[in-house]
């Protein structure tokens, strides 16, 4: 190709890749700070944040990141955490400037799975697609909007993966691979990297076997994880053996045998997430996967193939099951569905399964919409309508497979990401706060009617990191057994209980209410601090 030729597809491709960003970069931050932050992650997170975000200068909490009064914090390395401590001193403390972080570096992950198609020699419309299938994904966009580090983890590892795709063309593109992989270390720590890096070199040992031969190549995957390592030796210089039993202990090696908090569940876990909410493109996975069999020996297919089956292999034999563990394995299906829906483009081949299933979920959509909107006790109209769109959206994609068009696929993107949208400029897209009562008049409550560094005790099963971020207090659950013998051991030592109307009754004797919120009652074992 000559010089011109170069420039045009140059000029091409990034134009395409402003375009894919712009729509990453409007979806993941629409609405990004109208709901409370939720638990686990989030909580804690923005806690990490908020403390190096106050700490005062040569303390380096930056480099020994803290949680609640000073706890060290050994779980995550901080990368993510100080990028929102530097949205706090930019944007002050809130939701969407804790958000903002993570949506900003997950919604790069969009272009670069286009880029990653273009260097894998996809065509144009299936690049393309290929990037729009990834920004369409409904568990890939929620989770990269939370304050969480799984969206981050999926950027760094296209990152690398373009990178090393780069490096055939010149290989000091190998340098950003390994700092790719030092970011992943650093965002999520070395179980991660080691994964993925795993991932990256069975690849080339089936692709391009020599590369893996030269010392440039180890070199600059050792020197991009140094960061990585360091960070790591200084931890343990600082803290000694009790970091890396936690850290590398019950925080990461442990989880592959051992699952934490009862968070266990079959070997197929992840395949059912997929499953359920790899809508409405998993109906073309099948064929994507055929593809990529049938030409197993091309460089996207050793690529997709070792990426989707090592990653998920690993993930599914870990005992403790997350949802957000699968993020990293969308780009991949993004790619093995944007191939066969180029494939469909040039084509124009269809299926008699697919203009079932557009039909069906047209259908069901139609109904649904229906349902929320007129037939529900309590109507929705808000998600009536985000419904009603991805109804009218099935239905004209629907009518067009079974015309043999393939401008079904142009509505289905469009139609689907403004349902999503519509659905993140609603409550209902964070649907885990659900799942407990609201945290935010809890917390202030707390924050209001307590002194500064005060621990809280409560009676409520469970921890609530959120609860504890937005009061600004440590909050510790107790059974009720256990409060009321610290209850009556309190003398000359004030005492603040949290009392959960949903939980059996305490018995405190001589109990004074200090505040009242949502039934929840804050009380007190001295007269004298009730305000």
């Amino acid at each position: 190709m000559n010089k011109s030729g170069r420039s045009q597809l140059w000029n091409r491709d990034s134009l395409w890749v402003i375009c894919l960003l712009l729509a990453a970069l409007i979806l993941y931050t629409a609405g990004l700070g109208d709901l409370p932050l939720r638990d686990w992650d989030e909580g804690i997170v923005a806690g990490v944040a908020r403390n190096i975000y106050r700490a005062e200068p040569g303390t380096q909490t930056w480099l020994y990141p803290t949680i609640n009064y000073g706890d060290p914090y050994w779980n995550k390395p901080p990368l993510i955490h100080s990028a929102i401590a530097l949205s706090y001193r930019l944007f002050g403390i809130s939701e969407w400037s804790t958000r903002l972080p993570p949506a900003i570096i997950s919604a790069v992950s969009v272009p670069l799975v286009y880029l990653i198609a273009r260097e894998l020699c996809f065509s144009l419309p299936a690049a393309v697609l290929s990037g729009a299938v990834h920004l369409t994904l409904l568990p890939v966009v929620r989770h990269g909007r939370v304050a969480m580090l799984d969206g981050a983890i999926s950027c760094w590892f296209c990152l690398g993966v373009w990178c090393l795709l780069r490096s055939r063309q010149g290989s000091g593109w190998l340098w950003t691979t390994g700092i790719a992989l030092g970011l992943i270390c650093l965002t999520k720590g070395i179980m991660i990297g080691v994964l993925l890096g795993g991932i990256l070199i069975i690849f080339l040992a089936w692709d391009d076997f020599k590369r893996l031969q030269t010392g440039y190549f180890w070199g600059c995957l050792v020197l991009g994880v140094l960061p990585a390592i360091a960070w790591y030796l200084l931890q343990y210089q600082h803290y000694g053996a009790a970091f890396l039993g936690i850290s590398l202990g019950d925080q990461t090696f442990e989880r592959i045998w051992t699952p934490v908090s009862n968070l266990a569940a079959p070997p197929w876990y992840y395949l059912l997430e997929i499953a359920k909410y790899g809508f409405p493109w998993l109906i073309f996975l099948p064929y994507g996967l055929k593809l990529a069999v049938r030409n197993r020996l091309q460089s996207w297919s050793k690529l997709t193939l070792t990426w989707v089956i090592v990653y998920l292999l690993a993930i599914s034999l870990m005992e403790t099951k997350l949802p957000w563990y699968v993020i990293p394995i969308y780009p991949a299906l993004a790619l093995l569905v944007g191939n066969a829906l180029g494939r469909i483009w040039h084509r124009k081949e269809t299926s008699y399964w697919w203009q079932i299933f557009f039909s069906l979920i047209a259908v069901v959509c139609w109904l649904g919409s229906l349902y929320y909107g007129a037939i529900d006790a309590e109507p929705q109209p808000d998600l009536a309508i985000i419904i009603l769109v991805a109804a009218i959206s099935f239905t004209i994609a629907g009518v067009l497979l079974w015309r043999r068009s393939h401008n079904f696929i142009g509505v289905t993107i469009v139609g689907f990401y403004l349902a999503l949208l519509l659905l993140f400029n609603t409550s209902h897209w964070l649907w885990e706060l659900n799942n407990s009562y609201p945290v935010k008049p809890i917390a202030i409550m707390v924050r209001k009617y307590t002194p500064p560094g005060q621990k809280i005790y409560t009676n409520h099963p469970h921890g609530r990191p959120s609860l504890e971020f937005y009061s600004d207090r440590v909050v510790e659950n107790q059974a009720n057994r256990q409060l009321e013998q610290l209850w009556q051991n309190s003398e000359g030592m004030s005492i603040y209980v949290l009392i959960d109307p949903a939980s059996p009754p305490l018995e405190l004797q001589n109990r004074h209410v200090v505040a009242q919120s949502q039934s929840w009652q804050l009380v007190t074992n001295r007269s004298e601090l009730v305000r």
